[in-house]
């Protein structure tokens, strides 16, 4: 166990593509327990003696938000004296992508969280930003294995906050690695149809 006064976290912002609501949404569920209860929050968990970071995250949404991961990574750390009133502690900032039985909030939705979480959010999203088309795990979890053009531009506007230019953007999806126009297409308001992508499938 953790020594009072020396706690390690690990907080966990868990998103999702709402292909429904064109945005990407993130996780929460109120606190069962003091500090904060009933308060919404990141899924979090104290690390255990031993425990690797990214076993404590599975662990964070598993048992806090009630559903598995398909990718998940270490973004930064929180070390600030006064982040929890239980005590001292370092939290380390995950993300991960996965989809269940939560509270989920676009970016700029999220109401007022227990602890920084709120901070965790405004320091970690230009993070996610940046790894946004640049991160290839992180990427095709949020997009799954195909998606319209449409999705790449929700995807972008609701995580940056900007929208993207189209042309750009193209531009930028053309330049990935295992990633290529897929031959089938999707049928937009109109009856346009739009073009799919498609990420390359691991060999047998």
């Amino acid at each position: 166990m953790n020594n009072v006064g020396s706690l390690v976290s690990v907080d966990v912002i868990a998103l999702r593509y709402n292909a429904e609501l064109r945005r990407v949404e993130l996780a929460t569920k109120p606190r069962t327990i003091e500090p904060y209860q009933g308060v919404p929050a990141l899924p979090g968990v104290l690390l255990r003696e031993g425990e690797r970071l990214a076993a404590a995250a599975h662990r964070a949404v598993i048992e806090k938000v009630g559903f598995d991961v398909s990718a998940l990574g270490q973004l930064t750390v929180f070390d600030q004296p006064n982040r929890d009133p239980r005590g001292y502690s370092l939290s380390v900032a995950m993300w991960a992508v996965g989809d269940g039985d939560a509270d989920w909030y676009g970016f700029d939705d999220v109401p007022k969280l227990a602890f920084d979480h709120n901070v965790m959010l405004f320091e970690c999203r230009p993070l996610l930003v940046d790894m946004l088309w640049r991160d290839l795990e992180f990427t095709k979890a949020l997009t799954g294995a195909e998606f319209p053009v449409s999705a790449a531009v929700a995807i972008t506007h609701t995580l940056s906050g900007i929208a993207p230019d189209r042309g750009n953007l193209n531009r930028r999806l053309a330049s990935l690695r295992g990633l290529a126009v897929s031959s089938k297409r999707m049928v937009l308001g109109r009856g346009r149809p739009g073009t799919v992508w498609e990420w390359e499938r691991p060999a047998a």
